[in-house]
């Protein structure tokens, strides 16, 4: 059971491709995903199950290939082989600090990993295991953001966090407009009616129509995970009410 002061038993975790850059301009920095996966052992070593899923624009981003004139559905679909290049990465480096972890794929490659099956992720969590989710929906025309919500619906997940650049949910990007304020609250309706940006439509919708909470922290400060774990920290909450 997770220790005491920690509010939730199951949570996911989404990182974009974006945070495994690093300082790079491409791909996958190794001292960076080192990082994170040390945030999500601090978490599991709490007692917490823990499962993730890692989007692939620092490989290739499906909407940016179409619109170059791609057909959106094949530009998606090696979009969500990206992921999968990032999620065996991120296994790797967790399997290194001792963290036993499984890749389940949305779309089968059984020499790599496994396939995504819910009942058998579920079960990996509750034995301790990481489980990295693959491939997106394995459908094209949806976000990660989308199959972080549709996997910790599945899962039965108490949170779904998402780790970005800032701290949480601002009003107007930090890092272009320096009178941007963070929200320490937020409903799903208002992250719609704003726009702002946080999560795509229809990941917020799936979040609120299953009463998932989202926590919005960033992925850069130490330790950040295991604080938000605690209620402690910087960081957004999204749920159905403000209070």
């Amino acid at each position: 059971m997770p220790a005491d002061g920690i509010r939730y038993k199951r949570v996911l975790l989404k990182v974009s491709g974006e945070a495994l850059m690093g300082k790079r301009d491409y791909g996958l920095d190794p001292e960076m995903v080192t990082t994170v996966a040390e945030e999500v052992k601090a978490v599991v070593a709490l007692g917490v199950q823990v499962c993730l899923v890692i989007g692939g624009g620092n490989i290739f981003r499906g909407i940016r290939g179409a619109a170059t004139g791609m057909e959106r559905a094949t530009a998606d679909y090696m979009g969500m082989l990206a992921t999968v290049m990032n999620a065996l990465g991120m296994q790797s480096a967790l399997e290194r600090l001792g963290v036993h972890t499984r890749v389940q794929s949305a779309i089968p490659m059984a020499s790599v990993c496994e396939p995504y099956i819910r009942r058998r992720a579920i079960r990996h969590m509750e034995k301790g295991r990481v489980v990295i989710f693959a491939a997106g929906t394995g459908n094209p025309f949806f976000t990660t953001d989308t199959a972080a919500a549709l996997r910790a619906s599945e899962m039965g997940c108490d949170a779904l966090l998402k780790g970005t650049q800032v701290d949480g949910v601002y009003t107007a990007d930090p890092k272009k407009d320096p009178n941007a304020t963070r929200y320490e609250r937020l409903t799903y309706l208002d992250v719609l009616a704003r726009d702002l940006q946080v999560m795509d439509a229809s990941a917020i919708s799936l979040a609120r129509e299953n009463r998932i909470p989202i926590l919005v922290f960033s992925i850069h400060t130490p330790e950040a995970f295991a604080e938000v774990m605690a209620g402690r920290g910087k960081f957004t909450i999204i749920s159905e009410e403000k209070e």
